[in-house]
């Protein structure tokens, strides 16, 4: 008989997205074939702290699991492949197969975590450390499309030192694009710190706010159309799902509307013309290739009103799995279980070559 192989779910982090975080290892945690893999959860706390939790599932909420939990770490030493428990003092190893990074945004979702686990040579589920941190960082995806020959939206970078200048700022980016546009700082996610200016007083508003979160700021101009995302699953070979659509409840899907707002809504299959459905996953896996993704990401795309032109907006390289979040329903629309497909992205990370 097989001895189980022990996976690390590891989730919280540091970044403006934990909340969300906790609510997808939920899901993944409930998920993962007990048969096969012993479950090792391990939380970051908001301000860093690495802890190994003993509760229940149900109590993985914002502050609640840190009660139950004790320090730990995974070690980088490329020797040991284990997590480090700390207990008054005394440190035992525990040895660990694969690691899930359940974590969105920075510090997790960048390759910063990737690159310790790559250190570790500890197998883990995702992308690597240039595609998560190139996805991760808007501005360089959007160079990544403009060398595929994707449509995107026309954009304009600033950065934070630069707005002590604001006019000069303000300038570059009228020069370049019409109102309304968004702005978003590069790096985060969940549509934190993203505002859409109709004028200069809300574009000045908006860059300030996008520094709040990111030195570097992209300005985009506004595509009116739908949106649309396609879920990209596999290593060397790569499939898409079909499509989802998201109708946002406020102007644009920020995260209120995603997570606060029971208007917004979520559409599988929606009715779109099959050369559009084929065109977006065609797509989605060239951009996927492209960044040398791996395991999973979500590739996020508007459908222009009146033309239907599929124009590139964003790819996310650990979509949420929250119980309103896209990836998983996408696969499930394609005779995929929620369960299959955490057990199958577990798989593929121990199947990957370069470890």
């Amino acid at each position: 008989m097989n001895k189980k192989k022990t996976v690390v779910v590891l989730f919280g982090g540091q970044s403006s997205e934990h909340d969300i975080s906790l609510l997808s290892a939920k899901n993944i945690i409930s998920n993962i074939d007990t048969d096969r893999y012993s479950i090792l959860m391990v939380g970051i706390t908001k301000e860093g702290k690495w802890l190994l939790y003993n509760g229940s599932i149900d109590n993985i909420k914002p502050r609640e699991w840190e009660k139950h939990a004790s320090p730990a770490f995974i070690s980088p030493d490329a020797t040991q492949k284990s997590l480090i428990k700390i207990n008054k003092n005394k440190f035992e190893a525990i040895p660990i197969d694969v690691v899930f990074p359940v974590l969105h945004g920075l510090y997790g979702e960048d390759g910063t975590v990737q690159g310790l686990l790559e250190m570790a040579r500890i197998p883990y589920v995702g992308c690597g450390v240039l595609a998560s941190s190139i996805s991760m960082d808007k501005v360089y995806t959007k160079i990544i499309a403009e060398k595929q020959g994707i449509d995107q939206a026309d954009y304009v970078v600033a950065y934070k030192k630069e707005l002590k200048e604001i006019d000069k700022v303000v300038s570059k980016i009228e020069s370049s694009l019409d109102y309304p546009c968004f702005i978003k700082p590069s790096n985060a996610g969940s549509s934190v710190g993203i505002t859409k200016a109709h004028n200069r007083e809300e574009l000045i508003k908006g860059l300030n706010l996008a520094a709040v979160h990111d030195r570097k700021i992209l300005v985009e101009e506004a595509i009116i159309g739908r949106e649309i995302e396609c879920a990209v699953l596999g290593n060397e070979e790569i499939r898409a799902s079909l499509v989802g659509e998201i109708i946002s409840a406020g102007e644009f899907y920020d995260y209120d509307a995603k997570y606060n707002n029971e208007e917004s809504k979520t559409i599988i299959s929606p009715d779109l013309p099959r050369e559009i459905v084929e065109e977006i996953r065609e797509k989605a896996i060239r951009i996927f290739k492209a960044i040398d993704g791996q395991g999973l990401s979500r590739v996020d795309f508007f459908v222009e009103k009146d033309t239907n032109k599929v124009i590139f907006n964003e790819i996310n390289t650990m979509p949420g799995f929250t119980p309103i979040s896209m990836y998983p329903m996408l696969w499930e629309n394609m005779g995929i279980s929620k369960k299959e497909l955490v057990n199958k992205l577990i798989e593929l990370a121990l199947r990957r070559v370069d470890f």
